[in-house]
Parts: C-alpha cells; structure tokens; sequence
C-alpha cells in the first residue's frame, strides 16, 4: 500500500492505477484529482470538474416540463405484480421508440420468474380486476408530480455522476468525461474500493453491495446540487438505483448502461469466482483477457488498443472474488424499481455478451419513464467502443424535457 497522498496523486498524473492510495485527508489535484476520504482508512480516487459558471445561471422550475407520476404496484402471493400507470402521458420529441407500442395504463408481469416477462394483452384490464379482489401480498402507492427539465452545461445547479462496474476504473468514462467537460457540464467519477487507485482493503467486508453503495452515498452528498444526473455501467447501475430511490428530490435522471433487468442481486453459488482464492489468483490473468475480449463486439485496431490500456478490467483476484461474492441485495428487486419516479435513459449494447437483451427490455417494462435505445454496433463496454454515438445519446437525454399532455392517457413507456 501506498504510504502517502502525494505517492498516490504521482500515480495519477503518471497515469498507473495501482489498487491502494494514502489513507487520512482528502485532497484535490488542479487535474481534477481527489482523494476522498469516506470513512477513516477507505479512500477513493475521484475525478471532479467543476466548470467555472455566471452567476445566475440555475434555472427555475419551468410548466413545460411538469408531470404528475401517479402509479399503483400491487403483488399478489402467487408472484403476480400488476402495475396501473394513473398519472399524465409523457411522450418523448427526441428519443424515438424504435418497435414502440401503445400507451397501456395497465401492465401485468410475473415477478416469480426472473427470465420471463408476460406481456399486456387485450384482457389485462379485466385481468387486473379479477386479481384485485383477491387479498395482495402487498400494494405500493405512488403519487407525486416532478418537473423534468433540460439540463444544459449552462446550468450551474447541474452535476454528472458516473459510476463503473465491477472490474472498471474512472477511465473507462474518459471519453464521456472529456466531452461533457468542455460542454461546460460538472462531472464527478469515482474510482470504487478495490478498483483503479483507490484503497484496496484485504477484507471481504469491504466489498458487499451495502458497503459500495455507503461509499457512493457519501460522494453524492458530497458533491450533489439542485439537479444530479447519474450515470452506471453494468454493476455501477445498482449504485444508480440505489442513490435515485434513496434521494428522488435531488436525483433528476438516471441512464443506466448495459445494467440488465430489475431483478434483486444473489451472488451464484456456481460461479468461478468462487473458486479457492489460490487458484483464481492463478486464473487471473486469463479471465482478466478474456473478459476483455467478451467486452468488445471485435478486436480491430481501436479495440486492441483499449485492451493494451488494461483500464477496462484491473482488478487483484481478491478484489474479483470479493465483489462477485458480495452483490447481495435483496431490496433492489422489481417493485424496488417500479418505484421509480425519474426518467430512465438505458442504453444496450446489441453485441453484449455478458447482459441479455431481453434483460434491459424487461427493464423498460418496469420503470414509470423508461426509454430503451440500442446500439448495433456496440457490445458491454459500448461507451468505450462508439464513444460518439453514446455521448450524443447521453447529451440529448440530458436536453430532454417531456411535453406534458392531457390526464388520463396513462403513462407511456418505450418497450423494446
């Protein structure tokens, strides 16, 4: 480990990513570099810019953009959840549903089965009816109205927070970092524990779900202002949610990339990695490559040289281990996402061999303002891959206010 602050921000500015930094105060680099103390002895690298803004620059709330979110979640004991849209439409001018369907108030799936998505049909209504009179399991009411309004590199009272996944460093968000900053936008990215220069502790503990997402927290409060936008790839998507259900006043829209279906975390008792640690040590090397390889939709110059990098997956076999055995959280299951009130950009690589399409369109079954966009020629690490068509993707997102139309149309999500 690491003795010092400053041996840490030497490793930044000389551009290595070693898995440990100097414990104690939290310091910034005129790079954009800290290191963020988040609990004694667990520090974390962040990178945070923080474009220089006029003064009046926040914007008000505008009409324009209000929407009343009103929703019913009920769960019968058989697994069935049926969820009733009751609130105003939204209805998307800039992200098109690419084999859209009708708005449908009512939407009726099979929680009991994760891989298995049952579709409305033409009798859910009466379905629905019939189901409610049998006693729920459990019924969730929703009602509030949000103003959705477009979030300009202008706006001094607008912060972007990307988060990577297992396996990732800050770096694999250069391009978007690089982008969005000289838009004039605020962005703040993190290394997780374990992963690029922040501390690495030797201790399982230290990488549960419930300890990252504490982590993420901390940042957020942190950094945070009137309107944070949160951006996930793959495992940093949970962190998203997490942080979009526990502050829905401060967390203006979220885009999950390549973060599959809304189903509640459960490390698998076959994975390889839980293998005795001596042999994934061994191991590491191997599946590190070939985890890079999967990542990518083809090995041609560009993609063979993010590989050399080495900042798509750069992790110790403890670490690996430790993360895999440590997703575990049982709340972020779909009524935990149905809950929702924020819009929800997800992003899809159609190559992606580690997150099935179906999983993120299962999503946007799920989610209250939900649009699903895919992109053809990229795969898991797609922000790395078509970094010009992701960053346009994002930027129109975050340009994007609802038009808000007469009550009563029920609430219309992009299914793909």
């Amino acid at each position: 480990m690491l003795t010092s602050i400053t041996e840490g921000l030497l490793c930044c500015l000389m551009g290595k990513t070693p898995n440990a930094v100097g414990p104690l105060e939290s310091i910034e680099s005129s790079d954009g570099y800290s290191f963020v103390e988040v609990k004694p002895g667990r520090v974390l690298r962040v990178k945070h810019i923080a474009p220089a803004h006029p003064a009046g620059t926040e914007e008000a709330p505008q009409k324009s953009g209000a929407v009343h979110c009103k929703r019913r979640i009920t769960v019968y004991r058989n697994g069935q959840m049926v969820i009733e849209n009751l609130g105003d439409s939204v209805r998307s001018d800039i992200l098109q549903c690419q084999n859209g369907t009708e708005p449908n108030s009512t939407v009726e799936v099979d929680v009991s089965d994760a891989n298995t998505t049952v579709p409305p049909s033409a009798n859910s209504s009466a379905t629905a009816v019939k189901r409610r009179r049998r006693k729920p399991k459990k019924t969730v009411n929703i009602d509030c109205s949000k103003y959705i309004t477009s979030c300009k590199g202008t706006h001094g009272d607008v912060v972007l927070f990307f988060i990577h996944g297992v396996g990732g460093s800050l770096d694999i968000w250069k391009e978007q970092l690089d982008f969005f900053t000289k838009l004039g936008y605020e962005v703040v990215a993190p290394d997780l524990a374990g992963h690029g220069s922040s501390s690495a502790p030797q201790i399982a503990a230290a990488y549960t779900f419930y300890a990252l997402a504490e982590d993420m927290r901390s940042l957020f409060k942190r950094y945070a202002k009137k309107r944070n936008i949160l951006i996930g790839h793959s495992y940093g998507v949970s962190f998203c949610t997490f942080l979009a259900h526990e502050y829905p006043d401060l967390v203006h829209k979220v885009i999950m990339i390549n973060g599959g279906g809304p189903t509640a975390l459960e490390p698998s008792l076959c994975s390889i990695f839980n293998m005795p640690t001596c042999v994934l040590r061994c191991l590491t090397p191997c599946l590190a490559w070939s985890f890079l390889k999967a990542g990518f939709a083809r090995q041609g110059a560009k993609e063979k040289q993010l590989l050399k990098e080495g900042n798509a997956f750069n992790v110790s076999s403890f670490v690996l281990r430790a993360m895999m055995s440590g997703q575990y959280w049982p709340e972020g299951d779909e009524v935990y996402h149905a809950e929702l009130t924020v819009p929800v950009l997800l992003v899809h690589g159609m190559h992606d061999k580690f997150v099935p399409i179906e999983e993120d369109q299962r999503m946007a079954e799920i989610l209250l303002i939900g649009f699903l966009k895919v992109i053809d020629e990229g795969s898991h690490m797609v922000m790395m891959e078509c970094p010009e068509t992701v960053n346009t993707l994002l930027h129109e997102f975050l340009l994007w206010e609802p038009e808000a139309v007469p009550a009563g149309d029920g609430l219309e999500t992009e299914k793909k």
